[in-house]
């Protein structure tokens, strides 16, 4: 068997910078996607949070095939460990044989950001500079960048239950050069917000759709199980909504699953996919006072988009 060669996070964040992976994303959009599966597995954490165990395989016959191996332990945070592990396997879809095995984390982190930053491009105002990041986990750094690649961002209000941990994010981001401050609350940093990301991981709402003033565009990341929730009903109800993917997103993310469910919106209320919205067959924003909605909830097809993309630029003379 071929040697495999193990691509490190250091080398995964080199490789896939935002400038090029988000136009790289959308570009894979345009054509035909890998077929893709999920499978979750659950069980509760020691420190009363829930542990997932996620594989994402997909495959894109004749051309490439993978799968991602992560697991989500909320509660390693207790014992100063990364909340998020895992591996991504990239095998070639002509012969079957592995190609590469990329650090799994690094590509989440890359991954999740640019899924987010592609629907951004398409739907948040051109002149999008207020941004507001509800949560302050390990994605949160990475959701801030990718918005930046995207639209003109000149602040960022961040919030966090734990506001310690809202000022360390803060004062990341004043090192890179972006005016960041830290907030108690969660209204004040959206009321005045351009762009809301939330990446919160919660079960509650943590964005109230009276908070959005027009033009705003919102991100949800963090839902990615029936049961969690970040934005409430009327944060759906009132936004034109699109998401990544229909497949993972209207039965597997409580952000649109709930409100689907309770009869607030009907599946029409989605009006379109990044699929779609990258063919330009549906519309997006059709006025700058328009409040979007972008659901993020990810897939393995994604995660081989950008594991291929990676690895055409690892190969010698790429």
């Amino acid at each position: 068997m071929r040697s495999v060669p193990h691509v490190e996070a250091e080398e995964v964040h080199r490789l896939l910078p935002f400038e090029t992976l988000v136009p790289g994303l959308l570009a894979a959009h345009r054509t035909a996607l890998p077929v893709a599966e999920r499978l979750l597995m659950s069980q509760p954490g020691q420190h009363g949070e829930t542990d997932h165990f996620l594989l994402w395989p997909a495959w894109k016959p004749g051309r490439a095939l993978g799968i991602k191996l992560v697991t989500v332990f909320p509660g390693n945070a207790h014992a100063g460990k990364p909340a998020i592990g895992g591996l991504y396997v990239l095998f070639d879809g002509q012969d079957g044989q592995p190609l590469c095995v990329i650090d799994g984390a690094a590509l989440t982190f890359r991954k999740t950001a640019a899924d987010s930053a592609a629907g951004a491009s398409l739907l948040a105002r051109p002149d999008a500079r207020r941004l507001a990041m509800l949560g302050a986990g390990g994605q949160a750094i990475w959701q801030v960048r990718a918005m930046a690649a995207v639209r003109p961002i000149t602040h960022v209000a961040v919030w966090n239950r734990t506001l310690s941990k809202a000022r360390a994010l803060a004062d990341a981001l004043r090192r890179e050069g972006l005016d960041a401050t830290a907030t108690e609350h969660e209204e004040g940093a959206v009321a005045d917000a351009d762009i809301v990301c939330c990446a919160a991981a919660s079960r509650v709402p943590v964005l109230r759709g009276a908070w959005l003033r027009p033009g705003t565009h919102v991100d949800l990341v963090g839902s990615y199980t029936p049961e969690m929730r970040e934005a409430d009903d009327e944060a759906v109800r009132r936004a034109r909504v699109f998401v990544d993917t229909r497949r993972f997103t209207l039965a597997e993310a409580g952000d649109i699953a709930q409100p689907i469910a309770a009869g607030v919106v009907g599946p029409e209320h989605v009006l379109g996919d990044l699929f779609q919205l990258a063919h330009g067959v549906v519309q997006g924003r059709t006025g700058p006072d328009d409040v979007t909605l972008y659901k993020n909830a990810g897939g393995g097809h994604l995660d081989l988009i950008c594991a291929e993309l990676l690895h055409r630029r690892l190969r010698p003379g790429a």
